[in-house]
């Protein structure tokens, strides 16, 4: 156990003996932990295999290459629709955990085979963004705007056009639209500040 990782573990308000035994049985794994983008993170020889996460409805295990693995159970869930290579367990309660234990460290040395041959993820190709018809008329006619978001790394491109298209209302659309403009001009994505 690493000390620099308990404090994750002590300041959940929920689900703290479902990370705790979570926690037990991926160290039982022979993983090396670590604290990364403020989580406890598992690693082998300083590459990430696993996390552990607490969320508002459910605690999970994130597998990094979970999209690799065989998932002969069915129990990895990939998050979102754009998530490509990471998948996870979700848990509600102890005994769930206690219940599945073998299958859990099964996946982990899986995981970990994965790492150790090497393996990666063949992520999909950007597929070219279609925009909303609030925004592209807005980059039609706003030259400063269209190259301020071309300038933008694909990755924040794509976040804004999930953003702007997500609405079912046209007028929402425009809204959110006009609330990023000057967000857009500085350069900046749809979660900087």
């Amino acid at each position: 156990m690493n000390p620099s990782v308990d404090f994750y573990f002590n300041k959940a308000q929920k689900w703290q003996e479902e990370l705790e035994l979570l926690r037990s049985i991926v160290l039982d794994c022979g993983l090396t932990e670590e604290l990364k983008w403020g989580v406890p993170c598992y690693t082998l020889q300083k590459s990430n295999v696993v996390l552990i996460h607490a969320f508002k409805e459910y605690c999970a295990l994130l597998f990094i290459k979970g999209a690799l693995l065989q998932d002969a159970s069915g129990m990895l869930v990939q998050q979102t629709e754009n998530v490509q290579a990471g998948r996870q367990i979700r848990f509600t309660s102890v005994q769930a955990i206690v219940d599945r234990k073998p299958t859990l460290k099964a996946y982990i040395f899986e995981a970990i085979e994965v790492e150790k041959a090497g393996l990666t993820v063949v992520f999909k190709k950007n597929t070219e963004l279609l925009f909303p018809e609030e925004f592209q008329q807005r980059l039609d006619e706003d030259p400063a705007l269209k190259a301020a978001f071309d300038a933008l790394t694909p990755g924040r491109q794509r976040a804004y056009n999930l953003y702007f298209s997500a609405p079912k209302q046209a007028k929402t659309r425009e809204s959110r639209v006009e609330h990023s403009i000057q967000q857009i001009l500085n350069g900046k994505g749809l979660t900087d500040r």
